[in-house]
């Protein structure tokens, strides 16, 4: 089965912040994560995909790069987004397909808007999904803590499906890259 990790919007200037916004929660532990399995995913020669948002620091500027303490693979592909989903007019999916991906290990920014929105879009687009629960992070909104959009969204995304495919929740020390899909169809 071919696989690719996803790296949704581990931009600088989002994930520590600006004078408007706040740094996700749990940062660092978010980049350690990260690159934990990035490394993983090395070690298995399976390719790493960044989408970077181009609103986050207007687009430009270190603030709009992949934060600094992400060990960036040099073979990494990267698609730069508009729009809140990452597949929306970015080539990301005709880039999968046409390197036969089945499946996605997906982890970044912001929970409940680009992750979810991925996760649901790559099932719908015919690919299982391994969302990293402990590889996610946002900020708090007006109703609920960054802890519990996270949990909320761990919750609710383990074992959607879109009839043939669906995505699970695994931790970052589990055997991501192993996926376990078929044991819940």
């Amino acid at each position: 089965m071919k696989q690719t990790l996803l790296i949704i919007d581990s931009q600088q200037e989002l994930i520590d912040g600006n004078k408007e916004e706040s740094a996700v929660f749990n940062k660092e532990q978010l980049i350690r994560n990260i690159n934990l399995v990035i490394e993983k995913a090395s070690k298995s020669s399976i390719p790493v995909v960044f989408v970077r948002d181009l609103e986050v620091a207007e687009g430009k500027g270190k603030g709009f790069l992949v934060h600094e303490k992400i060990h960036m693979p040099a073979d990494a592909k990267t698609f730069d987004k508009t729009a809140t989903n990452s597949f929306h007019g970015t080539g990301l999916l005709n880039h999968l397909r046409s390197h036969e991906i089945e499946h996605v290990v997906i982890m970044g920014c912001v929970t409940q808007h680009c992750i979810d929105s991925a996760v649901r879009t790559a099932t719908i687009s015919g690919l299982d999904v391994t969302l990293v629960g402990d590889g996610h992070s946002t900020t708090d909104s007006d109703n609920l803590s960054a802890e519990q959009i996270i949990k909320h969204h761990n919750e609710t995304l383990h074992g959607h499906y879109n009839v043939e495919h669906f995505s699970i929740v695994r931790n970052t020390e589990e055997s991501l890259f192993d996926p376990t899909h078929d044991l819940y169809k």
